[in-house]
């Protein structure tokens, strides 16, 4: 039957149509959908979820936080994670305090001594001969300092006395003949008051030079303990430095041995650029308060190249030391000179040695070299102010090392200290 063949054909093309304009149709809603999708991404956010879970219409509520609520989300917990393992790195360090200053000492010493022990190793001294001869000389001209120190002072102490007294005289004339218009009552009030609180804290004064018997027994472990280091660095650093590379997870292993010899590079280049800068700090300043006629100007000098170690600080409390003894002993006149001295000699120190001998590779700013000095001082007294600064040295050396090469660093790096 040709009609009802014709009618059932008519029947089919119209159902092909429709499935083809429903298939359209919904191709069109899924781009709608992904355009939609594309929009809310770009325009700060993930994209929206329009049907929740169970096909119920519902939005996704993680979904309606901002994107710069989430980043923000994101960084504070990592940072809350990281200031959390400073802090128990901090307590940690703080409970062993004698034990990582003394570590960190030993590291600085072998910086200064690790060239001398290579140098004599290729010329045919065996490791353990040069480390020997090298530690033994280091130490012994230590210990000469000291014991010339101690003997200068003990050896003027009787002349230093009898020369306070007569300085503390002129100087209280001067004070009386002065424009301040103090009277000699007055003067010798003070001095009664002075008299009378020292004598009432006998007990406190009892009691703090205890705690200076104990200072003093902790300083003479941690020095044995850093020579006792010192040696072990200056004769296996390269295995130590291999060992502690085990430590570190193998993806960051590259990178960290990468660093490691610019860090040591620098520590060594602040270590022994300090030590010149120190060196010149004592001798000019040490030979103007002696030209002066300061007494004990060698001990003071020494003083001076100790203290140029804590950055900053150390300057002003040696320069201060020289100009106090150079008034109770010589004169305000003579005081004068000696501060005249003193400033020259810092100002030459800041302006010119710093920056030619130490040179950009250790270089650090002035701020933060204040903070890094009072959070030292703070955590470990002295010790930690004099190590303070050289640590932020490194760290800056090895933050940078890392931002520049962050997946480039070679595997096979040599490591640092000490290298033959």
């Amino acid at each position: 039957m040709p009609g009802v063949r014709g009618w059932l054909g008519r029947v089919r093309k119209s159902a092909a149509g429709l499935g083809e304009r429903r298939a359209r149709l919904h191709a069109q809603r899924e781009a709608e959908a992904e355009a939609e999708a594309a929009e809310a991404w770009e325009g700060g956010g993930p994209p929206q979820t329009p049907h929740g879970p169970a096909g119920t219409g519902a939005r996704d509520p993680a979904s309606a936080v901002p994107w710069g609520v989430r980043v923000a989300a994101e960084a504070g917990w990592r940072f809350l994670v990281l200031a959390a393992t400073v802090w128990v790195l901090m307590r940690v360090i703080g409970a062993v305090r004698l034990v990582a200053l003394a570590f960190v000492v030993a590291l600085l010493v072998t910086a200064l001594l690790q060239p001398t022990v290579a140098r004599l190793h290729r010329r045919g001294l065996s490791r353990g001969a040069a480390t020997a001869l090298t530690a033994t000389c280091g130490f012994v001209m230590l210990g000469l300092v000291g014991w010339f120190v101690v003997w200068q002072v003990l050896d003027n102490l009787d002349n230093l006395s009898d020369r306070v007294q007569e300085g503390i005289g002129e100087l209280k004339q001067w004070l009386i003949d002065s424009p301040l218009h103090v009277t000699e009552q007055q003067i010798n009030d003070i001095a009664d008051s002075l008299s009378d609180t020292i004598g009432t804290s006998t007990s406190e004064i009892t009691s703090t030079g205890l705690q200076g018997v104990t200072v003093l027994v902790e300083v003479i472990t941690g020095l044995l303990l850093a020579m006792f280091a010192t040696l072990f660095l200056l004769y296996d650093g390269r295995r130590i430095w291999k060992w502690t590379l085990r430590l570190v997870p193998a993806a960051a292993r590259p990178g960290v041995a990468g660093a490691g010899p610019p860090a040591w590079r620098t520590l060594t280049a602040y270590v022994r650029g300090t030590m010149i800068v120190a060196m010149i700090d004592a001798v000019f300043i040490g030979v103007g308060i002696y030209f002066l006629g300061v007494p004990l100007a060698v001990p003071i000098g020494v003083v001076i190249f100790l203290s140029s170690f804590v950055p900053l600080v150390g300057a002003v409390v040696s320069g201060a030391l020289a100009v106090v003894v150079a008034l109770v002993t010589e004169g305000v006149f003579t005081a004068l000179m000696a501060l005249m001295v003193v400033l020259v000699v810092q100002q030459i120190e800041g302006h010119v040695l710093q920056p030619f001998i130490l040179g950009r590779a250790v270089r650090v700013h002035p701020l933060a070299v204040v903070l890094a000095v009072s959070t030292g001082g703070t955590i470990a007294g002295i010790g930690g102010a004099v190590v303070a600064v050289p640590l932020v040295a490194v760290a800056n050396t090895v933050i940078t090392h890392l931002r520049a090469h962050p997946a480039r660093a070679v595997p096979g790096a040599e490591p640092p200290p000490p290298p033959s």
